[in-house]
């Protein structure tokens, strides 16, 4: 996993933003994201952790702006996602000069890339942008954030406007029925066919999840008629399908600054086992 550049159900998604180096998270969506899954060989998980690990120190030993978190499957395909929002392709293309730049760092990267061959089965790149006229809520604090649940829906391709409609019919029903409701869309602009569209959601503890499921029942019962109309068309003409996946965040293999850290060592900079003589 060289460069870990994100892209879930009308109820998820909120995604960090990324800050260069030794700056606090973000505290808006990111315009722009990118994002790496790799599937992970069965009975390989561990392993593969260990030796993500070693992306980290290289990131932090060449004081890479380009930080990341790794979100690891919960539910589905046994892989994880590397995450880097953005601000633009731009930005993007600053980020790869820097590590062509260092000799030193991009020998060490493509070491580790050989290596990783031996723990994943598949890797894929995508690229999304930000719709924040479909998302929803307060932007979380990513530092405390522990678990996501993301949703990819795919859009039978000229329907992209019912999916909006869908969207902002299911919003104005939860500004009514779950005010705190909060979630964050993406739509994916490379690397998988589209139309497509991630939705994601985070919260502090796994149970918080029992919140947002609930929010979204009373979302749906409380819907006028014109928005159930909007909702019912929304699904019967413009998706092809849904799928909603839950992750957790693995400090281990996330690169995020020093600060960020620092706000719950516990976590963020878990004690390593002990060798076995």
């Amino acid at each position: 996993m060289r460069y870990h550049l994100i892209a879930a159900s009308m109820l998820a998604l909120v995604v960090q933003a990324r800050p260069a180096a030794g700056q606090a998270m973000p505290v808006t969506q990111p315009s722009y994201v990118h994002i790496i899954r790799e599937e992970v060989k069965v009975g390989r998980l561990a392993d593969h952790a260990r030796w993500e690990s070693g992306y980290v120190a290289a990131s932090e030993r060449a004081k890479d702006p380009a930080t990341y978190i790794a979100l690891a499957s919960m539910t589905g395909l046994n892989e994880v996602w590397y995450v880097t929002p953005t601000a633009s392709n731009a930005v993007l293309g600053e980020r790869m000069s820097f590590r062509d730049a260092n000799p030193v760092y991009s020998t060490e990267l493509d070491r580790l890339d050989k290596g990783d061959a031996e723990f994943v089965s598949s890797i894929r790149a995508l690229d999304a942008v930000a719709r924040p006229d479909l998302s929803m809520g307060a932007f979380p604090d990513i530092a405390k954030m522990r678990f996501w649940e993301i949703t990819l829906w795919r859009v039978r391709p000229g329907h992209e406007e019912q999916f909006g409609a869908g969207v902002k019919a299911f919003m104005s029903a939860a500004k009514r029925s779950a005010p705190n409701a909060s979630w964050r869309t993406y739509e994916v602009v490379a690397g998988m066919t589209g139309p497509a569209y991630f939705v994601f959601t985070s919260v502090a503890a796994m149970g918080d999840l029992d919140k947002t499921a609930a929010d979204g029942m009373a979302t749906m019962s409380g819907a006028t008629a014109e928005e159930m109309a909007t909702l019912q068309k929304f699904s019967a003409e413009a998706i092809i399908n849904s799928e909603s996946n839950r992750y957790r965040l693995d400090p281990v293999q996330s690169y995020v600054p020093k600060e960020t850290r620092a706000t719950d060592p516990a976590f963020w900079m878990p004690k390593k086992a002990a060798a076995k003589p």
